[in-house]
């Protein structure tokens, strides 16, 4: 089917974007909270919200993500009235996951979120190591995190928990000692990444004015096959690249959404999505800059700054590179829908090479393609 499908699923993003203080790794799209008045991105990202119902027609929501930036600072009353426009205006399905990215700092507000309808937090811990932590430049401490993330119990239906790994001069050992303890708070999943340096990022200078040098690439892999080893020891999935989760029931929905190259509306600034309508999907950015932001919903009645079409070949190779990072892998049907073909000859070569798995209908990367994982999909795809 080449319209939207249901199966892939719908979910809408929101993003907030600022940040009590911008983390020297991050290159997304954020600012400083400041004593900022949030009302007016509030009214404004509830009136982007029934611009892109105009767009989608009828659907049943699956899942709503608030990330950023810092959507912890958001109040709970306006966590609460995006979510009841959500709801409003497309209707969710029953049980839709609902998740607020947090940082530990905010755990006043847990209790308000679960009020308003946040059922699964994203708590970004990022290190149980308080002197990487200061090097992260988070604003919260070891001893913050684990109250933070107790103070979760009994609140969401789930809760998952961020980390960054392969900091500079970290051991295997180091990150064994960390994990252990990770896998030992009860979290019901984890995501788990690796530093990297972004251009644009204050670790991107740094790098680039010699104040340190990040892990190489073998030592970065020991530290990620460790990672996989211990999770699976643990009981906890490895059902994407960095995602490990106890039990299907606390993968991530609304990820999954993306991976599976469903559809999502995006709205606050320099929010993306994806819209399918007919036959045609669409890629649309909105406004970066808060200002422009507002400027443009109030012309407009939507935050559109940018919509490219994406053609079946686009399409196609989107499917592959996301699909792949899934543990089951990109089905073929899905690619062969829009009239286009793997690259045969080099999918072969990499299933003797031990780095891909073809079967069922499906091509999916085993253990050791895992590392490779970018690099494969361009390589294999139409």
């Amino acid at each position: 089917m080449r319209g939207f499908n249901p199966d892939r699923g719908f979910g809408v993003y929101v993003h907030w974007p600022y940040c009590a203080r911008i983390c020297p790794y991050c290159d997304f799209n954020v600012y400083a909270a400041k004593a900022r008045d949030t009302d007016p991105l509030f009214r404004t990202i509830l009136a982007d919200l029934a611009g892109w119902r105009g767009r989608t027609g009828e659907r049943r929501v699956d899942s709503i993500f608030l990330g950023g930036g810092t959507p912890s600072l958001m109040t709970g009353a306006q966590v609460e009235g995006v979510i009841g426009e959500i709801d409003r205006l497309w209707g969710l399905k029953p049980g839709a996951e609902i998740t607020l990215e947090a940082n530990p700092d905010d755990a006043a507000r847990f209790a308000d979120f679960a009020a308003a309808g946040v059922n699964r937090l994203s708590l970004g811990l990022q290190s149980l190591d308080d002197n990487r932590l200061k090097f992260l430049g988070r604003t919260h401490s070891a001893d913050d995190a684990l109250r933070a993330l107790d103070d979760t119990r009994g609140k969401f239906r789930s809760v998952s928990v961020d980390l960054i790994y392969s900091l500079p001069n970290q051991t295997a050992d180091d990150w064994r000692r960390e994990l252990s303890r990770v896998l030992s708070l009860g979290a019901d999943h984890l995501s788990l990444y690796e530093l990297t340096i972004e251009p644009g990022a204050a670790f991107a200078f740094a790098v680039k004015r010699k104040d340190w040098s990040p892990l190489d690439d073998d030592r970065s892999a020991e530290l990620y096959e460790l990672t996989q080893a211990m999770t699976a020891d643990a009981g906890f999935d490895a059902y994407e690249i960095s995602n490990h989760a106890r039990g299907a029931e606390h993968q991530s929905v609304h990820n999954r959404i993306y991976w599976s190259s469903g559809d999502w509306a995006a709205v606050g600034p320099g929010a993306h999505g994806r819209l399918t309508t007919g036959d045609e999907r669409w890629a649309v950015e909105a406004a970066e800059k808060p200002g422009e932001y507002l400027r443009q919903v109030s012309a407009n009645g939507l935050g559109w700054a940018m919509v490219d079409r994406l053609d079946d070949l686009a399409h196609a190779r989107e499917r592959v590179a996301m699909g792949l990072r899934v543990a089951e892998g990109v089905a073929r049907e899905g690619i062969a829908e829009l009239a286009q073909s793997l690259n045969e000859t080099r999918v072969a070569e990499l299933v003797g090479d031990g780095l891909l798995r073809d079967d069922n209908g499906r091509i999916a990367l085993t253990a050791q393609g895992r590392l490779l994982a970018d690099r494969i999909a361009g390589e294999i795809a139409p």
